[in-house]
């Protein structure tokens, strides 16, 4: 107990406070069980929400702008190892390096500056603005605490004056204890219905400073850092100017796979010798005409019983309508005619020539409508054609089985025969004025690296 005492606390006041904190617990759960009636204050039950959700939202600001503080930072730190960076890439001999040193310098002195500033004139002053809330809030805890020893003082005191044994020195002393209770309550509860309003309103300028500030200083921040962005820019434009002599190769990525195409292709053009030598045979001896195996096949599959005479009917799907079919009758009749006059005076021209074959082809119909305008402009392209592509630069060959570009070429792409044959990063193609020329694939066609074109179609 002495160093109880010494303390400033003796067992009187602890008994005290004890008895206090029971009273006060007994007096809350007869409220709750509506057996005690609790003396309310809307008004200040009101200022207490304000408070609270004013509370609220200062804490997340502070906490918001301590995340932006620290972006701030890293984004300085990012800045600096970026113009470090810089720094060590500029080599010694270029112009402008000890411009690229200040502008680095000067750099990091603008964030050091501005993440500063922002601590002294938001996040301190923010620090500030919420100091005063536990103090308050601790205060309307203890008003609350005085409101129940006043309800509590106050229904003791009612027991007494209405009970059927009165004692005059207990309703006295009850009296007192009412009237110290009520005292103590509305001291405190007056002092904080004029602070809590005031507190409240408060806020609008606190923000308003504190967002004003925030903007302020990122604009001067902005505008400090945009000059020198400026700077580096015409810095770099100058070392530009003066290295743009030296232009950067392109490169085509590298092959890796084997060579398949190339030894196709020499094997191909190894075969194919002999069989030129004989292309064009000299006629017999008898003046017979020449029949190959092609035209054999040919006049096989053309039998006469397939070629209609002119004007005869022609099979109409079950789609087409009668008018479009007996157009096409009479177009096809018309080419058939055509046909065999063709055929008959190349057959009295001599005797040498290879029997003419007459092919009739009819174009297909939808609804009425003709077809194979694309089938048509595909028909000029190499079988199995993709795309078109232009070189953007001019390509070296490499090997016997890749393609040499000049910047502007035009070139068919077409897929591989085999797709395993084909490296990342290169297409198969003809050039378009090979194909025009020529018709032929196996003598023209050849790799190219995708990254020298620019698809066009």
């Amino acid at each position: 107990m002495a160093e109880l005492g010494s303390k400033g606390v003796t067992a009187g006041k602890i008994a005290s406070n004890v008895q206090k904190k029971l009273t006060r617990a007994q007096e809350k759960v007869l409220q709750k069980l509506g057996k005690a009636d609790e003396t309310k204050d809307e008004q200040f039950e009101q200022c207490v929400q304000n408070f609270n959700k004013q509370l609220s939202e200062g804490t997340r600001l502070q906490k918001d702008l301590r995340t932006y503080l620290a972006s701030v930072k890293a984004m300085h730190e990012a800045s600096k190892k970026l113009t470090e960076c810089l720094q060590e890439v500029y080599e010694p001999d270029w112009p402008g390096r000890d411009d690229t040193n200040k502008i680095a310098e000067n750099n990091d002195l603008l964030w050091t500056d501005f993440h500063q500033k922002l601590v002294d004139q938001a996040l301190l002053t923010m620090d500030t603005y919420l100091g005063q809330f536990p103090d308050i809030k601790s205060r309307i805890a203890k008003r609350g605490r005085k409101l129940v020893d006043y309800d509590s003082a106050r229904h003791h005191f009612e027991a007494l004056q209405t009970a059927k044994k009165k004692d005059e020195t207990k309703i006295a002393k009850a009296e007192e204890e009412l009237v110290k209770a009520q005292k103590v309550f509305e001291e405190m509860n007056v002092d904080l219905q004029e602070e809590l309003p005031s507190l409240w309103n408060s806020r609008v300028g606190f923000y308003v400073n504190t967002f004003q500030s925030i903007a302020g200083l990122e604009e001067n921040f902005h505008k400090e850092m945009s000059k020198l962005n400026q700077n580096l820019h015409d810095v770099l434009l100058g070392l530009d100017k003066q290295y743009s002599g030296n232009a950067f190769p392109v490169k085509a990525q590298p092959r890796k796979k084997t060579k398949l195409f190339a030894r196709l292709r020499k094997k191909m053009s190894s075969d194919s010798t002999p069989a030129k030598a004989n292309k064009s045979p000299s006629p017999p001896a008898d003046g017979s005409p020449i029949t190959s195996p092609e035209t054999k096949t040919l006049n096989h599959e053309l039998e006469p019983s397939t070629l209609e005479a002119p004007g005869a009917s022609i099979p109409k799907s079950p789609s087409q309508p009668a008018e479009a079919a007996h157009a096409g009758a009479e177009a096809a009749g018309s080419e058939a005619a055509a046909g065999a006059e063709a055929s008959k005076t190349e057959a009295d021209s001599g005797s040498n020539s290879l029997p003419a074959v007459v092919v009739e082809t009819f174009p297909a119909t939808v609804n009425g409508t003709v077809e194979g305008g694309a089938s048509s402009e595909r028909a000029d392209m190499p079988p199995g054609f993709l795309f078109k592509v232009q070189a953007m630069h001019d390509y070296t060959a490499t090997d016997s089985d890749e393609l040499q570009l000049k910047a502007g070429d035009v070139v068919l792409v077409i897929p591989f025969e085999n797709p395993e044959e084909q490296d990342e990063g290169w297409l198969m193609g003809v050039k378009e004025s090979d194909w025009i020329q020529h018709k032929e694939l196996d003598q023209c066609r050849g790799v190219f690296p995708e990254n020298f074109t620019e698809r066009v179609q």
